[in-house]
């Protein structure tokens, strides 16, 4: 079939520098995961960008941070409601710059990166202060907060203008300016946000979008000295290396970084809603969420039953082209990020485990068109050792592994022994029990009979190497500010 004009030329990105689309020298190439095929051009930034957008940054920094908060807020409200009168375009441009379904940007990713707006432009008008009296010695204290100054903001590539607006928000609702850098894989909605950005009203300066690589864009960015502030949602290995760049400066750092989330299911649990949520939280978005379960500890009394009804449930989560509607996945994210995934269903065969379902058991059908694409079936694991890599490394792809237990005690060592503290699920209807495993499961998130539901006022983050730091209405208001106390003798 002979591809037109129209399909052979590449969409070319620009960064967003000073209220202006610059071009920039070098490229790189971005892949439509569902094909494997080129279809985007994203700029190879380096440090001469980043001064660039840092400068810009600075200099549009002591007008906006003097914006009465009000103001700021009706801009981000403004940017919410352009981009939700273009949702189906970010929608789409999501899921062919992603990989996921169509369905889940437009119902999940596209939303959320609305809702971040229109929760911190509210959010941020209702803090207070503290103030203290001494009268004693005839003193009054009070407390002040101001924002920092230039934010530099890093987003990864599986949620990605949700994860964007989920930082830039905050930082810009406090009266910080930012320079972003989202993941080079997925570049397109930040670049489309950009478009709208004059629009919304923000001003020149306040918001300067980079793209590029970690190592070249993401590097300056952190090395920069006239950088305060890093958030970084990503790898631990990535937070690490942010860690020491920033050390010499002293920053301000908020890591958001991995997981491997146990669910622990208990005899008493409702296993109709059980089965249908552990489902949902092992393999949306192609297991490609940080909160995504990857391993389940069940009671034994219930195991081989729950093993038989959750891996029956699973072979009808159907991946395929991420336009269809009828499909609950699409692609992963790249070449190497499949062969990564895949390696672990490798290694657990290799150890002994039985694969129930998935990768090397069912083959998936795909259109012509998608031959080529990164997909992956959603994939069931029993039989492994905790001590394996599979139960304790992050795989981040829609594989989960599956194991009994005997006491409560033995579930929350279980579930507390790995090196990631992120997030847990707990699933009983006894309330002695689940407050008990909340308070004993060492997460920063601890879902009871659900998974995924989110109040953006509550503190987000997690323990251990799952990150430093929380973020939330509060906690970002603390994070994207720095606080002076005051006192005043009368």
């Amino acid at each position: 079939m002979q591809k037109t004009s129209e399909q052979l030329s590449f969409m070319i990105l620009e960064n967003y520098i000073g209220g202006k689309f610059v071009p920039c020298r070098n490229y790189i190439d971005s892949y439509d995961p569902s094909t494997g095929e080129v279809y985007c051009k994203v700029p190879d930034s380096g440090k001469e960008e980043v001064e660039a957008a840092v400068a810009a940054a600075k200099e549009a920094f002591p007008d906006w941070s003097a914006w009465d908060p009000q103001q700021r807020a009706r801009v981000l409200n403004k940017l919410a409601d352009l981009i939700e009168t273009h949702m189906e375009e970010f929608a789409q441009a999501e899921s062919r710059d992603q990989g996921k379904t169509v369905t889940f940007a437009r119902t999940v990713d596209i939303p959320r990166a609305v809702y971040n707006l229109r929760f911190f432009a509210s959010s941020v008008l209702h803090h207070t202060t503290d103030c203290t009296q001494m009268d004693h010695v005839g003193c009054f204290n009070y407390t002040t907060r101001s924002p920092v100054g230039v934010a530099g903001l890093i987003s990864p590539w599986n949620l990605p203008l949700y994860l964007l607006t989920w930082k830039i928000a905050p930082a810009i609702a406090t009266g910080n300016t930012v320079v972003a850098k989202p993941s080079e894989m997925t570049s397109v909605t930040a670049w489309m946000m950009c478009k709208l950005l004059q629009q919304a009203g923000v001003p020149p300066g306040v918001v300067n979008i980079v793209f590029g690589t970690g190592p070249r864009a993401g590097d300056a960015l952190v090395g920069h000295p006239e950088v305060p502030l890093i958030s970084f949602t990503g790898s631990t290995a990535t937070a690490q290396r942010i860690t020491e760049r920033s050390a010499p400066y002293c920053k301000k750092l908020s890591l958001e970084l991995g997981g491997k989330n146990p669910a622990i299911v208990f005899a008493d649990a409702d296993l109709d809603q059980c089965i249908q949520t552990t489902v949902r939280s092992s393999f949306f978005n192609q297991g490609e969420i940080c909160l995504c379960t990857s391993r389940i500890y069940v009671e034994r009394s219930i195991y081989s039953e729950f093993l038989e009804r959750f891996v029956t449930a699973a072979k009808k989560w159907k991946t395929g082209a991420p336009s269809d509607p009828s499909n609950n996945n699409g692609a992963l994210i790249s070449k190497e990020h499949l062969e990564k995934v895949r390696s672990f269903v490798a290694l657990a065969r290799s150890e002994g485990g039985i694969i129930h379902c998935g990768e090397g058991v069912d083959q998936l059908d795909l259109p012509e068109q998608n031959r080529s694409g990164y997909f992956m079936p959603v994939t069931v694991i029993s039989g492994l050792s905790d001590s394996s890599r599979v139960m304790q490394e992050e795989i981040f792809g829609p594989v989960v592994c599956v194991s009994p237990f005997d006491t409560e005690d033995e579930a929350v060592a279980r579930g507390n022994g790995v090196r990631y503290g992120l997030a847990a699920t707990v699933w009983s209807q006894d309330v002695g029990k689940v407050h008990r495993m909340a308070k004993r499961l060492q997460a920063g998130l601890v879902w009871t009979n659900c998974w995924l539901i989110r109040d953006l006022n509550l503190p987000f983050g997690g323990m251990k190497n799952s990150g430093v730091g929380r973020e939330g209405g509060k906690d970002s208001y603390l994070f994207f500010t720095e606080v002076k106390s005051v006192t005043i003798k009368h």
